[in-house]
């Protein structure tokens, strides 16, 4: 089985090459970079299977580098703050991240964060089919139909009014949740252990940007916020 390709951008010396050895060690095949342009001249050039991104870079800062390959890329995305600032956070989700480590980080931690991302890019899960009203029901396998949003689980593609909608994995799997039970509501911690594969909590924020990406992609009104419950899909 072919090694895990990481981009690794730090600018930090002590930090690039201590988290590069652990990785490695951990049988995970690292490019490291300084700075945020020669990231994305390495993310170009060797298309890595996960790219890990610290948000204080020079020449070109974790976020807008998130931004540029998640242009051109739906490769998973994990970004690392020096501080749990709430917009540090919101920042790099919003640019199009998967998933966010603090630092200082566990070299533990760190990997098992980066499993959990690469297993969900690499499993999706299904539903059953849809017939074409507004709400799911039996019909052509593997397609959900909700007024004109159309989620086809096995093609894994997603046509709002017959265009298609361009979403990452983990955009995916997420609208997966929401459309296997439209009409129920879905807690924070039930989506955080769903679809971010965390057994152990996490911070509920991930979902919530990953929630209102997902709405300006499918519609405003499509997922539905049940305060202090969660969120459900309109069925």
């Amino acid at each position: 089985m072919a090694e895990t390709r990481v981009l690794f951008v730090e600018d930090d010396d002590v930090i690039r090459e201590a988290t590069q050895l652990a990785l490695e060690r951990d049988g995970f095949a690292v490019t490291a970079m300084p700075d945020g342009l020669s990231g994305l001249e390495s993310f170009r050039a060797r298309q890595p299977d996960i790219a890990l991104l610290d948000v204080m870079l020079p020449g070109m800062d974790g976020v807008s580098l998130c931004r540029r390959i998640r242009d051109e890329s739906t490769v998973p995305v994990i970004m690392l703050s020096a501080r749990a600032d709430s917009i540090d956070v919101v920042l790099g989700l919003e640019a199009g991240a998967d998933d966010y480590v603090t630092k200082p980080f566990d070299g533990a931690v760190l990997v098992a964060r980066i499993r959990a991302v690469l297993r969900r890019f690499g499993h999706a899960g299904g539903a059953a089919g849809a017939d074409g009203g507004d709400r799911g029901g039996p019909g052509e396998r593997g397609l959900l139909v909700f007024g004109d949003l159309e989620v086809d689980t096995e093609g894994m593609e997603v046509r709002k009014g017959g265009a298609p909608v361009a979403l990452t994995p983990t955009e995916m799997r997420l609208l997966l949740e929401f459309s296997s039970a439209p009409g129920t509501v879905l807690s924070r911690d039930k989506l955080l252990e769903r679809v971010w594969d965390y057994g152990w909590g996490g911070d509920t924020r991930v979902v919530d940007v990953h929630v209102q990406r997902l709405r300006t992609k499918i519609g405003q009104d499509r997922i539905e916020t049940v305060r202090g419950f969660g969120y459900k899909l309109r069925a």
